[in-house]
């Protein structure tokens, strides 16, 4: 089940249009583990991890997105917006410093001149899927996490969720001061199993170069991911361009197969004035033809273990020497009975013919 929650962070960078909006550059969100109030009261922990809050769904999320003076009690829809809506976020959302950020415009007059006083803290309105995973980030212990992040609206708020680090200020601002002695805050870090208090920037340097460290992994692991996705669809799409390229070389063109047809006719038909009426062609290959009216005037003929050239050169033999003894030719393949000319008898031709087959 989708929950609603509500983050925050800081704004920085912001101008006046010429038309009195308020522009400003923000990081709405970082990972971290941060308390959230369940509805009997009761505060559990829930992690932001970098794998789900800087993945692109998170990320594209956070584009054209209503910004909002608080948090309005309901998501914010097309049917509300007119409500809700004092200004919208760009499209240009991305992961920087190990935070989310994109820029943003606020179009309400009496929400800019509250921002102009103070009221300066980023929070977002986001659905997510909160999973019972228990765990440790950054040192941090926590309960449960935040999967399948989907930001709704983008909220201006006098104190977030996610601290001062997520706010509008100016870069003068960039640290809080200690109310007492107007000092920097000192803050802990721990380094091998021991804490050591150090100045906030050290602090934001050492996550800073972390934050990276773990973003290129996660990114990395996409990566590979995605190329061994690719080079699988790759060798899918050779493997069926080899069966294309194998089924076209068995299609016969119509050219090809007319010339075929017709080599196999003049075939037929040089071979039927020797092999006779009687001679059933069907499913013969061409070379079983031509071994048999070889066996007409060699009887004791043995196409074994003999090439397609001489088998070829064998029966146009056998042909020309039909065409000698007085039978007509239309080529060097074909035969046939008919009139021979000359002076011999057609009856004498005949019967040689009859004592060749025989």
């Amino acid at each position: 089940m989708k929950l609603q929650r509500y983050d925050t962070t800081y704004i920085k960078d912001y101008r006046e249009t010429p038309e009195g909006y308020l522009t400003v550059t923000v990081p709405i969100t970082r990972p971290g583990v941060f308390p959230y109030q369940r509805q009997d009261g009761t505060v559990q922990m829930e992690a932001k991890l970098p794998e789900e809050i800087f993945s692109d769904r998170t990320i594209y999320s956070a584009r054209s997105k209503p910004v909002t003076d608080g948090h309005p009690n309901e998501p914010v829809t097309i049917d509300n917006y007119q409500t809700y809506a004092k200004g919208m976020s760009h499209t240009d959302s991305r992961v920087e410093d190990f935070k989310l950020y994109i820029s943003l415009t606020v179009t309400d007059k009496a929400l800019i001149e509250k921002i102009h006083e103070g009221y300066n803290e980023i929070s977002i309105g986001f659905l997510s899927d909160v999973v019972a995973e228990s765990g440790t980030y950054n040192g941090d212990q926590y309960e449960y996490t935040q999967r399948n992040v989907e930001i709704n609206h983008i909220a201006i708020v006098e104190k977030g969720r996610a601290g001062p680090e997520v706010a509008i200020r100016a870069d003068s601002d960039a640290w809080q001061i200690d109310e007492k002695g107007g000092n920097t805050k000192m803050v802990k870090i721990k380094i091998e199993g021991t804490d050591y208090e150090v100045d906030p920037a050290v602090k934001a340097h050492i996550d800073a170069l972390k934050a990276q460290k773990e973003t290129a992994k996660v990114k990395g692991d996409s990566a590979d991911a995605l190329q061994g996705r690719l080079d699988a669809l790759d060798l899918t799409i050779q493997a069926k361009d080899q069966e294309i390229a194998s089924l076209k070389e068995k299609v016969l063109s119509a050219d090809e197969l007319d010339k075929q047809v017709e080599v196999r006719v003049k075939l037929i038909d040089a071979s039927k004035s020797l092999l006779g009426d009687s001679f059933d062609f069907t499913g013969k290959t061409d070379r079983e033809i031509k071994e048999a009216v070889i066996s007409t005037t060699k009887q004791d003929f043995k196409g074994d273990g003999k090439s397609d050239d001489y088998i070829n050169a064998f029966f146009d033999a056998t042909v020309e020497q039909v065409q000698s003894n007085g039978f007509s030719s239309t080529g060097a393949n074909s035969a046939y009975t008919g009139d021979a000319g000359g002076n011999k008898d057609l009856d004498e031709l005949k019967n040689q013919r009859l004592n060749m087959r025989k």
